[in-house]
């Protein structure tokens, strides 16, 4: 059995190198290196130190003092509705195994930690964006792909 931990602001770095293995994966390339890692770091850095999270990251640990995975989810304050009462959202993102730790169960141990974290803050709605790869394990453990559509706007930087 493996035992996923809660990341720690020392992990950042860890856990963006995965977040980079993981858009690689989806997107077919490398992502470019860039300022995003810097600003990703201390991101994680500040938002994993807080006293009251409303994210969190569960990791496994590598045997060489990287990290084999990881998972991050955020919580969402949203209105309530009939079929979402308290209006927690849950979303799941940059589930992550490095390609040397695959098939071993890390992604399950650390995605189950982050349901438990969820269900212990009154989450009962959790969304996530699946890879092919990943269907099978989100499916596994409960997820049902949904017919909402996602849409996005992406707006321009502003000017400094």
């Amino acid at each position: 059995m493996v035992d996923a931990r809660p990341a720690t602001p020392d992990d950042a770095a860890e856990v963006v190198r995965l977040r980079g293995l993981m858009l690689a994966a989806v997107k077919g390339a490398d992502p470019p290196p860039g300022p995003w890692q810097d600003v990703a770091r201390e991101q994680l850095r500040e938002w994993l130190a807080e006293p009251e999270p409303s994210m969190a990251a569960f990791v496994v640990d590598g045997p060489d003092g990287t990290l084999a995975a990881c998972a991050v989810g955020t919580i969402e304050r949203r209105l309530g509705g009939p079929d979402n009462p308290n209006g927690l959202t849950g979303y799941v993102f940059n589930v992550s195994t490095d390609p040397v730790h695959r098939r071993r169960g890390h992604s399950r141990a650390c995605l189950t930690a982050l349901l438990g974290w969820f269900h212990e803050r009154g989450v009962r709605r959790i969304d996530l964006r699946a890879s092919a790869a990943g269907r099978p394990l989100y499916r596994s453990l409960g997820f049902q792909e949904t017919r909402d559509p996602a849409m996005r706007l992406a707006l321009p930087p502003q000017a400094v």
